[in-house]
Protein backbone atom coordinates (compact mmCIF):
# COMPACT_ATOMS: atom_id res chain seq x y z
CA UNK A 1 0.00 0.00 0.00
CA UNK A 2 1.36 3.36 -0.93
CA UNK A 3 1.80 6.09 1.22
CA UNK A 4 0.59 9.70 0.20
CA UNK A 5 2.10 12.27 1.68
CA UNK A 6 0.17 15.44 2.03
CA UNK A 7 0.80 18.36 -0.03
CA UNK A 8 3.54 20.94 0.88
CA UNK A 9 2.29 24.15 1.08
CA UNK A 10 4.34 27.07 -0.03
CA UNK A 11 5.60 29.44 2.33
CA UNK A 12 2.97 32.53 2.28
CA UNK A 13 4.94 35.34 0.17
CA UNK A 14 5.78 38.41 2.09
CA UNK A 15 3.33 41.11 1.01
CA UNK A 16 5.25 44.21 0.00
CA UNK A 17 3.38 47.05 0.27
CA UNK A 18 4.39 50.56 -1.43
CA UNK A 19 5.13 53.14 1.05
CA UNK A 20 6.68 55.92 -1.45
CA UNK A 21 6.43 56.99 -4.78
CA UNK A 22 8.81 59.64 -6.53
CA UNK A 23 7.55 60.75 -9.98
CA UNK A 24 9.97 62.27 -12.10
CA UNK A 25 8.51 64.91 -14.25
CA UNK A 26 10.71 65.87 -17.40
CA UNK A 27 7.86 67.99 -19.77
CA UNK A 28 6.35 71.62 -19.85
CA UNK A 29 3.31 70.00 -21.42
CA UNK A 30 -0.06 70.90 -19.55
CA UNK A 31 -0.74 66.74 -19.58
CA UNK A 32 2.24 65.71 -18.30
CA UNK A 33 2.81 68.13 -15.32
CA UNK A 34 -0.74 67.71 -13.92
CA UNK A 35 -0.43 63.53 -14.25
CA UNK A 36 2.70 64.52 -12.07
CA UNK A 37 0.96 66.40 -9.81
CA UNK A 38 -2.66 64.17 -9.21
CA UNK A 39 -0.69 61.01 -8.95
CA UNK A 40 1.53 62.58 -5.94
CA UNK A 41 -1.19 63.87 -4.76
CA UNK A 42 -3.26 60.94 -4.81
CA UNK A 43 -0.13 59.00 -3.15
CA UNK A 44 -0.43 61.39 -0.20
CA UNK A 45 -4.34 61.43 0.20
CA UNK A 46 -3.79 57.25 0.03
CA UNK A 47 -1.03 57.77 3.17
CA UNK A 48 1.75 56.88 0.86
CA UNK A 49 4.85 59.16 0.99
CA UNK A 50 5.46 61.39 -2.24
CA UNK A 51 7.96 63.17 -4.06
CA UNK A 52 8.10 64.87 -7.54
CA UNK A 53 11.71 65.21 -8.97
CA UNK A 54 11.43 68.01 -12.18
CA UNK A 55 14.06 67.55 -14.53
CA UNK A 56 14.85 69.22 -18.11
CA UNK A 57 11.77 70.65 -19.38
CA UNK A 58 9.66 69.12 -16.68
CA UNK A 59 11.22 72.38 -14.63
CA UNK A 60 8.98 74.53 -16.35
CA UNK A 61 6.21 73.21 -13.97
CA UNK A 62 8.35 75.21 -11.18
CA UNK A 63 9.54 78.42 -12.87
CA UNK A 64 7.62 81.28 -11.17
CA UNK A 65 7.00 82.94 -14.73
CA UNK A 66 5.72 79.65 -16.60
CA UNK A 67 4.22 77.31 -13.70
CA UNK A 68 0.19 78.74 -14.67
CA UNK A 69 0.93 79.26 -18.23
CA UNK A 70 1.68 75.28 -20.14
CA UNK A 71 0.51 74.67 -23.22
CA UNK A 72 -0.71 71.21 -24.85
CA UNK A 73 1.21 69.94 -27.39
CA UNK A 74 -0.55 69.92 -30.73
CA UNK A 75 2.13 68.37 -32.80
CA UNK A 76 2.94 65.04 -32.86
CA UNK A 77 0.42 64.27 -29.46
CA UNK A 78 -1.63 61.06 -30.64
CA UNK A 79 -3.82 61.76 -27.77
CA UNK A 80 -5.36 64.55 -29.39
CA UNK A 81 -6.00 63.35 -32.80
CA UNK A 82 -5.05 66.51 -34.89
CA UNK A 83 -3.03 65.50 -37.89
CA UNK A 84 0.17 66.67 -37.70
CA UNK A 85 -0.27 69.50 -40.37
CA UNK A 86 -3.39 70.80 -38.53
CA UNK A 87 -1.24 71.05 -35.44
CA UNK A 88 1.24 73.16 -36.42
CA UNK A 89 -0.85 75.87 -37.59
CA UNK A 90 -0.88 79.13 -35.84
CA UNK A 91 -3.20 79.25 -33.32
CA UNK A 92 -3.92 75.60 -32.66
CA UNK A 93 -1.48 75.39 -29.61
CA UNK A 94 -3.41 78.28 -28.01
CA UNK A 95 -6.79 77.12 -28.72
CA UNK A 96 -5.89 73.20 -27.83
CA UNK A 97 -4.41 74.78 -24.03
CA UNK A 98 -7.33 77.06 -23.87
CA UNK A 99 -10.12 74.04 -24.24
CA UNK A 100 -7.87 71.84 -21.67
CA UNK A 101 -7.80 74.55 -19.74
CA UNK A 102 -11.78 75.43 -19.63
CA UNK A 103 -12.33 71.45 -19.07
CA UNK A 104 -10.10 71.53 -15.78
CA UNK A 105 -11.78 74.62 -14.49
CA UNK A 106 -15.51 72.03 -14.98
CA UNK A 107 -13.55 70.15 -13.08
CA UNK A 108 -12.47 72.29 -9.87
CA UNK A 109 -8.55 71.06 -10.82
CA UNK A 110 -6.56 74.79 -9.49
CA UNK A 111 -3.62 75.85 -11.46
CA UNK A 112 -0.44 74.21 -10.86
CA UNK A 113 0.72 77.07 -8.94
CA UNK A 114 -2.08 76.46 -6.38
CA UNK A 115 -1.98 72.60 -6.59
CA UNK A 116 1.73 72.66 -5.91
CA UNK A 117 0.41 74.27 -2.81
CA UNK A 118 -2.04 71.71 -1.93
CA UNK A 119 0.60 68.73 -2.23
CA UNK A 120 3.27 70.17 -0.13
CA UNK A 121 0.72 70.84 2.58
CA UNK A 122 -0.21 67.56 2.27
CA UNK A 123 3.45 66.40 3.27
CA UNK A 124 4.36 65.96 -0.31
CA UNK A 125 8.34 67.11 -1.66
CA UNK A 126 9.34 68.78 -4.81
CA UNK A 127 12.57 68.44 -5.78
CA UNK A 128 14.31 70.10 -9.20
CA UNK A 129 17.09 68.64 -11.02
CA UNK A 130 20.44 70.48 -10.66
CA UNK A 131 22.11 69.65 -13.98
CA UNK A 132 19.18 70.79 -15.95
CA UNK A 133 18.90 73.59 -13.94
CA UNK A 134 22.58 74.49 -14.71
CA UNK A 135 22.00 73.75 -18.36
CA UNK A 136 18.87 75.95 -18.55
CA UNK A 137 21.09 78.75 -16.37
CA UNK A 138 18.34 78.74 -13.92
CA UNK A 139 18.75 79.84 -10.26
CA UNK A 140 17.00 78.52 -6.75
CA UNK A 141 15.38 81.94 -7.05
CA UNK A 142 13.95 81.50 -10.73
CA UNK A 143 11.72 78.43 -9.13
CA UNK A 144 8.74 77.81 -6.38
CA UNK A 145 9.46 79.35 -3.68
CA UNK A 146 8.57 76.03 -1.69
CA UNK A 147 10.68 74.00 -3.32
CA UNK A 148 12.45 71.77 -0.90
CA UNK A 149 15.69 71.08 -2.71
CA UNK A 150 17.50 71.23 -5.85
CA UNK A 151 19.33 67.79 -6.32
CA UNK A 152 21.75 65.81 -8.40
CA UNK A 153 20.59 62.29 -9.83
CA UNK A 154 22.88 60.41 -7.65
CA UNK A 155 21.16 62.77 -4.69
CA UNK A 156 17.90 61.60 -5.99
CA UNK A 157 18.80 57.74 -6.31
CA UNK A 158 19.40 57.90 -2.66
CA UNK A 159 16.46 59.22 -2.04
CA UNK A 160 14.98 55.83 -3.67
CA UNK A 161 17.08 53.75 -1.67
CA UNK A 162 14.87 52.24 0.43
CA UNK A 163 12.05 49.21 0.45
CA UNK A 164 8.65 49.65 -0.57
CA UNK A 165 9.74 52.68 -2.95
CA UNK A 166 9.00 53.05 -6.70
CA UNK A 167 9.81 55.53 -9.18
CA UNK A 168 7.76 56.55 -11.83
CA UNK A 169 8.68 58.53 -15.28
CA UNK A 170 5.87 60.85 -16.46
Amino acid sequence: METVEAPVKAPAKKEKKLRKIMIINSKATIDSVYAALILANGARMEGIESEIFCTFFGLEMLQKDKMDHLHVATVGNPGLHIPTMIGGLPGMETLASTMMRKEMDKLDIPPVSEFLEIYKASGGKVFACKLAMEMFHLEKKDLWDDLDEVLTVGDFYNRADEEGTQIIFV
